[in-house]
């Protein structure tokens, strides 16, 4: 009997420097992707605090995982039985940074916690600045529905091999929070980014960006062959798309380029 579908939802908004704001806004759209039977539902990088230009505020509302601003995920998670996925402003070892680190929060608590690997340091932005990247580390990994979900953010689209390491470790699935800041051509890259990911790791991939001004928005759930399932256009809203379970089986049945290649990833020094 096939597995039955998983509702994933992508939720874009625009976090402020309001952190406890940013988690009541999480927390009404975790709902409204909840009522639609989302079991995971991924929001925007940096959900937790937000200024642009970045400054010594960043570091100042920076939280530990066990902070406040993840206890607010675990009690949106506790009430929807869904699994919420942002964007953390971190403590870091270094007092004057903080880490761009995502999290993934389900009902039992902690799933996983992926810190940035590749700062943004293009198009005029030092991210490097302001944040400390993050160790290369095993991937962080969690399942629901059946599906194995591996995390990466932002900029890392735009170096396959983070992709790969997750494809790897066994994901169906990978789960981009974003801030994929607006330029010329930057809607057709980040487009383009995301359905190369999907179809060259024959996995899904859910990705939630800032809406415009500063964001392209294009909020996105792409099947393993890169077909849109679910989007939002630039607005602040919610969007929930039915995967279904077999699908990656069946695409790498027809393409096992995995299996195929003849190249792994190793870590730079």
């Amino acid at each position: 009997m096939p597995a039955p579908a998983v509702a994933v939802a992508i939720a874009q908004f625009a976090p402020s420097a309001d952190s406890v704001a940013n988690a009541q806004q999480i927390d009404r759209m975790a709902d409204v992707a909840a009522d639609r039977g989302a079991k995971l539902v991924v929001f925007p990088e940096y959900s937790s605090y937000f200024v642009d230009p970045f400054d010594q505020t960043l570091a100042r509302h920076a939280q530990d995982v066990d902070g406040p601003f993840v206890a607010a995920l675990h009690q949106s998670a506790q009430r929807t039985g869904a699994v919420i996925v942002a964007g953390l402003i971190e403590t870091a070892s270094n007092p004057g940074k903080v880490r761009n680190a995502v999290v993934a929060v389900g009902p039992d608590g902690v799933l996983a916690v992926y810190r940035k690997l590749h700062l943004y340091d293009a198009f005029g932005h030092r991210e490097s600045d302001w944040v400390e990247a993050g160790e290369i580390a095993p991937p962080q990994t969690f399942e629901v529905g059946g599906l194995r979900w591996g995390l990466m953010t932002c900029y890392d689209l735009r170096f396959p091999e983070v992709a790969r390491t997750l494809a790897d470790a066994g994901v169906e699935g990978i789960v981009v929070p974003a801030a994929w800041v607006r330029g010329p051509l930057k809607e057709f890259q980040w487009q383009t980014l995301l359905a190369a990911r999907a179809i060259e790791n024959t996995v899904f991939v859910a990705a939630a960006d800032h809406p415009p001004p500063l964001g392209v928005g294009a909020s996105v759930l792409l099947d393993p062959q890169g077909v849109a399932i679910a989007g939002v256009g630039t607005g602040t809203d919610v969007a929930v798309g039915y995967v279904d379970p077999d699908a990656v089986d069946r695409v790498r049945r027809v393409n096992p380029a995995l299996r195929l290649r003849r190249f792994e990833v190793i870590p730079r020094a």
